[in-house]
C-alpha cells in the first residue's frame, strides 16, 4: 500500500513539474477552464461533458508524453541529432492532432450554441 501511495506522489510532482515549466501545457489548462466555463453557461449534456473530459485528457497526457520524450532525448542526446529532432518533432505533432482534434470536438459541441444564443 506505502508503494503504491509513494507512486501518486511522484505522478502529482510529474503533474506539478509540467506545469511549472511546459507553456503549453498552461494553454491547455487555460483552455480547459475555458471550455468548462463555457459548458457551465450553455448547460451541455452529459455526454458532451464526457466527451470534453475525454479531450482534457488525451491533449494533456499528450503533453505529459510529449514532454517527457523531449527531456528523454536530451539527456541522451545533447548534441544536435537528426534522429534526436525527428523523435521531438513526432512527440510534438501528437500533441498538435489531439489537440486539433479535440478543437474540433469543441467547435461540434459548442458552435450551434452560440450560434442560437446569437440569432435564436
Amino acid at each position: 500500500m506505502k508503494r503504491r501511495i509513494h507512486s501518486f506522489k511522484h505522478a502529482i510532482r510529474g503533474i506539478r513539474m509540467v506545469i511549472k515549466s511546459e507553456k503549453n501545457m498552461q494553454i491547455h489548462l487555460v483552455v480547459a477552464v475555458l471550455v468548462v466555463l463555457a459548458g457551465w453557461f450553455f448547460n451541455i449534456t452529459t455526454t458532451e461533458w464526457m466527451l470534453c473530459l475525454l479531450c482534457f485528457g488525451l491533449v494533456f497526457g499528450a503533453e505529459m508524453v510529449n514532454t517527457s520524450i523531449e527531456n528523454i532525448v536530451d539527456l541522451v542526446s545533447p548534441k544536435k541529432h537528426d534522429l534526436a529532432g525527428r523523435a521531438k518533432d513526432m512527440a510534438a505533432g501528437a500533441v498538435l492532432i489531439s489537440a486539433l482534434f479535440a478543437a474540433g470536438v469543441g467547435l461540434i459541441i459548442f458552435i450551434p450554441k452560440i450560434w442560437n444564443l446569437l440569432f435564436s
